[in-house]
């Protein structure tokens, strides 16, 4: 504060003009009365002299007068800034210790989930779609055409063609509409026939010590009867097991075995059990042979139609 001389009060008296701004502040009653009212400031500085004077302490007299007028100039006062927009904005600032963390943790964990979504997520689908279209309309459709070249090339008879044209048909047609699984059931259908032209084996029946060449059984719907199986096995060129798709007649499951028990009549169930029973080897022991070319075994005793894989 500055004195009527122009110079800086001492610390002291500032400090006690404070005080007794404070004093006036604390006084609501005193400063309603006297400073609202018509009295004179002497009155005010004999009151404030009294109360300091009470308290055991002497304020000079010029001191009271300079807090009666800071009072009234809102010195020593805090007069807090309007509440404007701008003001919020820098209150907020002021607090971003508080909330900045937080505000920064739920930034980078929503950059990093839209980052993943639009640099991971949506390019992946994206890419998945278009290969799922490539597949339909390219790739399956191509490899149905290759497979059918490769059967009407190595088939020897016409029977392959006939079942694979259908396939083939029915391929194309679920790519068209978009059936994967159908355009993958068609694959899988001309897939089987191919390998089956390739296949070479010789059906050989089982002749081996400790191990039964033949069986029979009663079947279920007909008690009365009975059914006759020779075991039998695929044997390839190279001399080792072949496996096959062998359906079971009793439980209608499709099992891939290269050992089996191949229904037969009971002339050769009969045939079959004597020449084992003559000098305990089968000297017969081809039943079949399947060629490079052909889709059926070509058998050399007569069969019938049905096998068994367990027993």
């Amino acid at each position: 504060m500055t004195g009527a001389t122009g110079h800086q009060a001492p610390l002291d008296d500032v400090m006690l003009a404070m005080d007794v701004v404070d004093t006036l502040r604390h006084q609501s009653d005193l400063v309603a009365r006297e400073l609202s009212a018509d009295a004179r400031e002497a009155q005010l500085i004999a009151r404030l002299r009294s109360i300091y004077h009470d308290q055991g302490i002497e304020v000079p007299d010029h001191i009271l007068r300079e807090g009666v007028r800071a009072l009234e100039e809102s010195r020593f006062i805090y007069s807090p800034p309007p509440d404007t927009f701008q003001t919020r904005l820098a209150r907020l600032y002021v607090r971003r210790g508080r909330w900045g963390r937080r505000v920064l943790i739920v930034l980078a964990v929503l950059l990093l989930g839209l980052g993943g979504y639009y640099l991971g997520y949506q390019p992946f689908v994206a890419a998945q779609a278009e290969a799922a279209r490539v597949e339909l309309a390219e790739t399956l459709p191509a490899r149905i055409d290759a497979l059918y070249e490769q059967i009407y090339t190595e088939t020897k008879v016409q029977t392959a063609l006939d079942q694979a044209e259908p396939w083939v048909t029915r391929g194309k047609a679920a790519a068209a509409r978009g059936d994967r699984a159908g355009t993958l059931q068609a694959v899988a259908q001309l897939e089987s026939i191919h390998q089956t032209l390739l296949a070479e084996y010789s059906v050989r029946i089982v002749d081996r010590e400790g191990e039964a060449t033949g069986i029979w059984r009663f079947p279920e719907a007909n008690s009365d009867a009975t059914n006759y199986y020779i075991i039998v096995e695929a044997i390839g060129v190279d001399g080792r097991p072949v496996s096959l798709p062998i359906e079971n007649e009793e439980t209608r499951e499709t099992e891939v075995v290269s050992t089996w028990a191949q229904r037969v009549p009971e002339i050769t169930y009969d045939a079959v059990r004597a020449d084992r029973l003559d000098d305990g080897i089968i000297q017969r022991n081809i039943m079949g042979i399947k060629q490079y070319g052909f889709l059926e075994t070509e058998f050399a005793m007569p069969v019938l139609d049905g096998a068994i894989t367990r027993w």
